[in-house]
């Protein structure tokens, strides 16, 4: 029963310890008198008798109870029990039961766990190398991306605390919590923009990078059998979208779960043999490990701003963090961020086997040579005849495996808000028909957006720099205006510190982004797929 009364939970209202009552001599609990004793001796524990004191309650006639007193007593004991048991109340609210975030809460720290690595780890995995040919290899890439892995740990941990900060109240989505910590039009300000980015952009992005892969894979599987008649690009993006739209129909967050473990084992899997067998192969004769040279100081400022927007970009994610916890029932014994964090420190050990090993070894394999399109493109433009075509294939398979997946929780978001507006308005929960339709309309929309915007995922380092401040730079505001640490200590400087460095961290790599696409002369192609 615990468990279902928290799995329906969407407001949780904490309830305290109830207070040792002390009442006058002669009252009950119920502020009436207590019937006296009938007449009588009654002999005390240290064996003197009394006819003065008061009967134990065990030993009084149930003719002398109090109809009020001692049953109420009893009751009130028995709940006082309970509640601490329990530890909460369930508020239902009809409207978050109805929603896709929180309709399910009987997620645990497998599912977190799978979440999390699927939400942690993807295609912007595969452009780190491209940044380490902007950094000098052996210091400032291996530096920038170990501090970045650890801040963004830490503000992760801030944002599974904060999601049960203040008691009674759950804070399921990323913009509840922003508008509790900055208020409630500020919050929706600074929260929305890139929250719904990360969301709607990525997926979007996930289209055109699955796209081109079954098209490679495709190419790779077929052979010349295939090339009398091939399908365009456009027809790729459609072919990936039509998968996602059929996959986006489980209707909630917990059901994707098993979605999330394959993107999970693809990701791990295809990062892992890319740069395997990119360092088992011969490196290009004319490969250089020195840092792209710029013509100017300032140049070479902005394309290193560039380079850790990219950085900064492979560690997205959190967006979802609050979101993944909201799938799991809560008590006061239990809170959720204990499985929470539990999945979460899995996820990102097994994120750090991926990144770093495919930034050095991509490096490694072929330095300056690297192209715009990451090491993927890198493997499969140097080495498509010397690797043999099963393994290429398969690399392939996975990555579309990955980026199926992946649109599914980066879409959960859009697909809450698209039902909150519906049920808010109607009162009712969404018809499967009306859920269906919702689903295959964001879908296509953002196949849509992906024909007319097809450099999206070539602007990494932009788009790095655009939404660093959710990661980076606003939970450290967070933790400090909800928790409140005490002022000038040591937690108050460093949360602010770190805060205000990823706000400006924000406005440089935006800048050094808009350079690299000034710069490299990248003509925005719209509705020009290549």
């Amino acid at each position: 029963m615990e468990q279902e009364k928290a799995s329906a939970e969407s407001e949780v209202v904490s309830i305290p310890v109830t207070p040792r009552m002390s009442t006058p001599e002669g009252l009950t609990p119920s502020g009436q008198r207590s019937p006296r004793r009938p007449a009588g001796v009654i002999t005390n524990k240290d064996g003197k008798s009394s006819s003065n004191a008061w009967t134990p309650t065990s030993l009084i006639s149930p003719r002398f109870l109090s109809p009020i007193g001692t049953p109420m007593k009893r009751v009130l004991v028995n709940m006082k029990g309970y509640l601490e048991e329990v530890g909460h109340l369930t508020k239902l609210n009809s409207q978050d039961a109805w929603l896709p975030i929180t309709e399910s809460r009987n997620g645990n720290a497998h599912y977190a766990a799978f979440h999390n690595l699927n939400a942690g780890i993807g295609f912007q995995a595969l452009l780190l190398p491209v940044a380490f040919a902007f950094l000098e290899f052996q210091s400032w890439g291996i530096i920038s991306l170990t501090i970045a892995y650890f801040w963004q740990l830490y503000t992760l941990w801030i944002l599974v605390k904060l999601h049960e900060a203040v008691p009674g109240k759950r804070y399921n989505r990323y913009v509840e919590l922003a508008q509790a910590a900055f208020g409630e039009r500020l919050g929706v300000w600074l929260a929305l923009f890139p929250t719904v980015y990360l969301s709607a952009g990525t997926a979007t992005a996930l289209i055109l990078i699955g796209g081109e892969t079954m098209k490679l894979f495709f190419q790779l599987v077929c052979g010349p059998l295939c090339s009398s008649n091939p399908l365009s690009t456009i027809e790729w993006y459609l072919v990936f979208t039509s998968l996602c739209v059929v996959l986006s129909q489980l209707p909630n967050l917990n059901s994707i779960a098993g979605l999330s473990l394959i993107g999970a084992v693809t990701a791990i899997t295809y990062s892992t043999m890319v740069w395997v067998l990119s360092i088992s192969q011969p490196r290009p004769p004319s490969i250089s490990y020195q840092p792209l040279s710029s013509p100017s100081f300032s140049a070479s400022v902005f394309s290193i701003m560039n380079a850790l927007g990219i950085v900064a970009f492979a560690f997205r994610g959190h967006n979802l963090a609050l979101e993944i916890q909201a799938t799991m029932p809560s008590t006061f014994k239990h809170p959720a961020h204990v499985p929470m964090w539990r999945g979460a420190k899995v996820a990102y050990v097994f994120i750090a086997m991926c990144v770093f090993p495919v930034s050095i070894g991509g490096f490694w394999a072929y330095g300056n040579l690297m192209p715009s399109g990451g090491i993927l493109n890198a493997l499969y433009g140097f080495h498509s005849q010397d690797i043999p075509r099963g393994l290429l294939a398969t690399t392939f398979l996975f990555v579309v495996f990955n980026c199926l997946s992946s649109f599914q929780i980066y879409s959960m978001p859009v697909f809450d808000s698209f039902e909150a507006g519906y049920t808010s308005r109607t009162n009712r929960p969404c018809s499967i028909w009306v859920r269906s339709g919702f689903r295959v309309f964001y879908g296509f929309i953002s196949f849509f957006i992906g024909i007319a915007l097809p450099f999206l995922s070539s602007i990494a380092g932009l788009l790095g720099g655009l939404t660093l401040p959710v990661t980076f730079a606003y939970p450290c505001f967070m933790w400090v205006l909800i928790k409140k640490p005490q002022r000038f200590s040591f937690n108050w400087y460093f949360n602010w510190t770190l805060g205000w460095l990823g706000i400006a961290f924000s406005l440089a790599f935006s800048i050094g982004g808009v350079w690299s696409m000034v710069n490299s002369g990248m003509k925005l192609k719209f509705f020009k797929p290549n």
